[in-house]
């Protein structure tokens, strides 16, 4: 019998595509979701849901028994909020849980990025994240990943908004730093992959599609494959604030989570460390062929 995997955010994207995955492998699933009702389709299809939050410890320690390895896959960032302390307070807890309930192994997604006092709110507080997780003394595998390419994702949703609605747009100057996308594919396969990573300690992994590319050519890509001609204007004086409220009224995207994603946006995230094509045998398509998936699976019903 296959151990017991614990997956927090499965209402999200990533976790949600995860939960597919780890059932269709024949995994025992067990979810952790402040609204179950929201996975009854996967209970149906063998997951165990418990209701509970991350934020509340004793529901948390329900979730744990019994579990063997357990997906870190939560954010704060649609708090209304200070996001930064209530991401702190999670990962507290759910460290905490995983020591006293002898899980053997905690995943974690965060974002790339190298550390810095510039760096943004948002990845500096997925950095914290994986060191308070780390902290348990429980092996966490850190999966760092810059813009994930998928139906759904919020990222590839904020482009197809913009592109799709906005024939000239005129786009701040983060529309040309550098980033490595990835298909949500790949993102599982290493996902999937790290259930089975020997791994007796801690490990920070970097992972990326197979190009860099900044978010003014993932939105020329992005019409290129739709057939839809585009033209990108950059100007200098779009601010951050600025430029979230300017995504709020051309996306259906939160104002507020809007502006935590351009605050990130402003950083280069590249990958530096390739180590995980070493540990792994995942090898990433390109942007190019991110997007192609990701509107053949919409075409497709997938």
């Amino acid at each position: 019998m296959k151990p017991l995997i614990l997956v927090t955010g499965a209402t999200g994207y990533v976790g949600g595509q995860l939960l597919k995955a780890l059932l269709v492998a024949g995994y025992r699933v067990r979810c952790l979701a402040r609204r179950p009702e929201a996975l009854q389709a996967a209970e149906t299809a063998g997951a165990e849901v418990v209701a509970g939050d991350v934020l509340d410890p004793a529901s948390l320690r329900t979730a744990m028994a019994g579990v063997h390895t357990a997906f870190y896959l939560v954010h704060s960032m649609g708090s209304a909020g200070s996001f930064e302390e209530e991401d702190r307070r999670a990962a507290r807890n759910f460290a905490d849980a995983a020591r006293d309930l002898g899980v053997s192994r905690i995943i974690y997604l965060g974002g790339l990025g190298e550390s810095s006092q510039t760096l943004s709110p948002h990845l500096r507080s997925r950095h914290e994240v994986g060191e308070i997780l780390r902290s348990s003394n429980i092996p966490v595998i850190e999966f760092r990943a810059s813009v994930v390419i998928g139906s759904g994702s919020l990222s590839f949703e904020m482009i197809r908004a913009l592109v799709e609605r906005l024939p000239v747009m005129i786009a701040p100057r983060w529309v040309s730093i550098p980033a490595q996308p990835i298909a949500i594919q790949d993102l599982l396969e290493y996902l999937l992959a790290s259930l089975d990573l020997p791994c007796s300690e801690s490990r920070i992994f970097e992972i990326g599609g197979a190009d860099q590319v900044s978010y003014g050519g993932l939105m020329s890509e992005y019409a290129r494959q739709r057939g839809l001609k585009r033209f990108v204007l950059p100007v200098p004086v779009l601010t951050p604030r600025l430029s979230s409220l300017w995504l709020g009224l051309v996306t259906p995207l939160y104002v507020r989570v809007g502006r935590k994603l351009i605050d990130s946006i402003r950083h280069p995230t590249v990958v530096r460390d390739r180590s995980a094509l070493t540990e792994f045998r995942v090898r990433p398509v390109g942007y190019r062929g991110a997007i192609a998936a990701a509107l053949l699976a919409e075409d497709s019903g997938g």
